[in-house]
């Protein structure tokens, strides 16, 4: 059968590969108590009483790790709220460093002189409640159980106005009283949005990018996927993995949800231009376990990920993201939204085709309709939802010239 046979249908070539990059990775990648703090601070809430959730379960002593740029001005008038996405955590600013195993994911857009100016704004970034970068999630040491164990399986199911809430206690701690503006993308737009409407009086302005008011259908199915992967991940365990040994976690589950998730990202342009049909093991003979080079991209965004972050986190804010709605107990999308009055600057991305610019000029339209000042921009890019993180010379003109318009306006 000449070179055909070389390769079959059980060919271990692809298999073998994955178990040596499983065995290499830590269990989670969540940080604990005793690594390097890097830029982190700790606020601490519900400590004399129980933090009542949204879905009805209950946390008690809740940390939450944020870091801070700038100065505070004596009047507190000149904070800014940065809210992350999905796997971003509170180093949003600021080169890699003990604690911090990648630079900040908007550094680019914050610091002196920068869009979000750290000469000027004070900046605040919180990691999310059911994250694992500091912020009490189901890798943290639950206050219940006397050996210290971890949540696990335990961590209830949390949304993104509870997500809201852990953060005023940040504000507490600073002595901000009103923010004059909360900023963020994606997830973080969801929280934008939720600021707005939970605490309009604490709020000056908003900057919601590339999110939408509800998650749509094809968004719950993209994170239902996700979650499956790592449900069926033989080392997840229901949850209670963390006492495994190192390349027993569940990894795998983890890499194969952020694969799926990282195709929803960027644009079938980019992956065209960036990989075409090139391939990593030349077809010489035919096997399931080939890899064209688009495949290796995605087991190398997969384990990156699975160094810094924690597969019970991943299920848990991918559930936060489908359950949002900002309609939900309001009476309606636009009685929801009808609750934000200040002046809102509403980013889309052209090429987005998970986060679709239809849903953020729906936001903008019924906040016109309202009367509440607002504005849409669009960037224009090939690079599709993550443009907000890539293309910030489109994004960080507008954001800096609404944020000046807003201070000078005394809003």
């Amino acid at each position: 059968m000449g070179t055909r046979a070389r390769y079959s249908l059980g060919s271990e070539r692809g298999p073998k590969y994955h178990r040596v990059m499983v065995a290499a990775l830590p269990v989670t990648g969540a940080w604990r108590p005793g690594d390097p703090a890097g830029r982190r601070r700790l606020a601490r809430l519900a400590v004399d009483r129980p933090f009542v959730l949204e879905g009805g379960g209950q946390l008690e002593d809740i940390t939450v790790a944020y870091e801070t740029w700038g100065e505070l001005a004596a009047d507190g008038d000149n904070a800014v709220l940065v809210c992350h996405a999905l796997t971003g955590d509170s180093h949003a600013a600021g080169p890699m460093a003990p604690g911090h195993p990648a630079p900040g994911w908007w550094d680019g857009l914050i610091g002196p002189g920068r869009a979000v100016d750290t000469d000027r704004w004070f900046v605040v970034c919180a990691n999310v409640l059911g994250g694992c970068q500091g912020t009490t999630g189901p890798s943290s040491s639950d206050p219940r159980r006397a050996d210290g164990r971890p949540y696990g399986s335990s961590f209830p199911v949390v949304s993104i106005r509870d997500i809201v809430r852990t953060q005023t206690a940040v504000a507490r701690d600073l002595g901000v009283r009103r923010w004059m503006s909360v900023i963020g993308g994606s997830m973080g737009g969801m929280q934008v949005l939720e600021w707005g409407i939970m605490f309009p009086e604490r709020v000056r302005s908003l900057v919601p990018i590339a999110t939408a008011a509800a998650a749509s259908a094809q968004q719950i199915a993209f994170g239902s996927a996700g979650r499956k992967a790592i449900r069926l991940d033989p080392c997840w365990r229901g949850g209670d993995y963390y006492d495994s040994p190192p390349g027993k976690g569940p990894t795998e589950g983890l890499s194969i949800a952020r694969s799926i998730a990282q195709i929803t990202y960027r644009s079938d342009d980019v992956f065209t231009d960036r990989f075409g049909r090139e391939v990593v093991e030349p077809l010489d003979g035919f096997s399931l376990w080939q890899r064209f080079e688009v495949e290796r991209y995605l087991e190398y965004h997969g384990a990156k990920l699975a160094r810094r972050f924690d597969a019970n986190s991943y299920l848990c804010l991918t559930k936060a993201m489908d359950l949002h709605d900002v309609a939900r107990g309001r009476g309606g999308l636009v009685e929801a939204l009808a609750r934000i009055s200040v002046p809102t600057l509403v980013v889309g991305i052209s090429s987005d085709t998970l986060y679709p610019t239809y849903q953020q000029r729906q936001v903008c339209e019924a906040l016109h309709t309202q009367g509440t000042s607002c504005e849409y921009v669009e960037i224009d890019s090939r690079h599709g939802h993550d443009s907000f993180l890539i293309d910030l010379d489109q994004l960080g003109p507008p954001l800096a010239q609404f944020l000046s318009d807003v201070d000078k306006s005394g809003a």
